[in-house]
């Protein structure tokens, strides 16, 4: 097969997201602006897909440097069983790349009606997702044509980083943000060779993570599972020990995300105790640790190191999917659009 889409489009990340966080410069300092005005006692987020998996990064991300909760709302809530919501002082992030799902759309006015400070991060910049936020950040990643979104998810997660640092004034995270592209560009050349025969015969697996690591895992899975028809499923690395460790021996690999932050310790810790136990676990990460270890680009910041290792690993899984004979650009029973309701 010729270069994919989703290739293609993996390599222009770096770019997007340089974009993204220049030419949205401003609607990112304004959303900051309003959270600091509003002072928001919970967040919460209207996403599906790797859209929501943005958002669970930003989740984590909020409640360790802000200590404000983040929950996910159900789309449903609105769209299907129409339930009025209580969210006076609330404030409301809404992710997408179309930024046109009728569900996803329903569940924005009905956050608005409930009174919340609404933002939105949306691709298509005319979409009537962006219309309906009090403050839109164009995630500026271009066309996407491939199904799989890939360059959308970075902007996204680099958004909403860039919306937390705006509103706390961090100078670190602001930081690690304007060097993130370059770091990205790194993230591209990572080897993960070491998994790569395994995961291609895999019949299933887990993703491990932590913390903004579980959000990459989320989104690893879902990538597996659409592009290169691999079951996966991802787990905290913790919650891996309440029953779902029962699977895994040596025909069931793992993937772990270990970013250097502070659930680097106990993530080690299981990656070391699994392998001991004769588990295929295959770790990214710059720490050291038992058994295969995955090559990172390091960012020099906890939230960041994250991204880096997303990007890597969407590299890693378009691979696999060709290898495994399928066309990532166009996984089966799937459209770019989804719309439910």
């Amino acid at each position: 097969m010729s270069t994919t889409l989703m290739r293609a489009e993996i390599d222009e990340a770096p770019a997007a997201v340089r974009r993204m966080l220049s030419e949205s410069r401003d609607a990112i300092a304004e959303a900051g602006a309003r959270l600091k005005a509003l002072d928001p006692k919970v967040i919460v987020t209207v996403a599906r897909g790797s859209s929501d998996h943005a958002a669970t990064f930003f989740k984590y991300a909020c409640e360790i440097t802000a200590g404000t909760p983040v929950a996910s709302l159900g789309p449903s809530i609105a769209s299907i069983y129409a339930a009025p919501l209580r969210l006076a002082g609330a404030a409301a992030l809404a992710v997408s790349q179309s930024g046109k799902s009728p569900d996803i759309l329903a569940l924005m006015d009905a956050v608005k009606a409930a009174g919340a400070t609404t933002l939105s991060l949306v691709n298509v910049e005319d979409a009537p997702l962006a219309t309906k936020a009090d403050v839109f950040i164009p995630l500026r990643a271009g066309p996407e044509r491939s199904v799989a979104a890939t360059k959308s998810f970075m902007t996204a997660v680099v958004g909403a980083l860039a919306i937390i640092a705006a509103w706390r004034d961090d100078a670190g995270l602001k930081a690690a943000l304007d060097r993130l592209p370059e770091t990205l560009e790194k993230a591209l050349e990572t080897d993960w060779s070491p998994a790569f025969d395994t995961v291609v015969v895999a019949k299933s697996l887990y993703t491990l993570g932590r913390g903004p690591g579980f959000a990459i895992a989320l989104e690893a899975a879902l990538k597996l599972k659409e592009t290169a028809i691999l079951h996966a499923e991802a787990y905290s690395g913790a919650e891996l020990q309440h029953g779902p460790v029962s699977l895994v021996d040596e025909f069931f690999p793992l993937l772990a995300f270990i970013p250097d932050d502070a659930a680097a310790p106990s993530l080690v810790a299981m990656a070391n105790a699994l392998h001991a136990r004769g588990a295929q676990i295959f770790t990214a990460t710059a720490a050291d640790v038992a058994g295969p270890r995955l090559p990172i680009a390091p960012t020099g910041h906890a939230l960041t190191d994250p991204i880096s290792i997303g990007l890597s690993f969407y590299r890693f899984v378009e691979a696999v999917a060709v290898a495994r004979g399928y066309n990532p650009d166009q996984p089966r029973h799937l459209k770019k659009v989804t719309e439910t309701v």
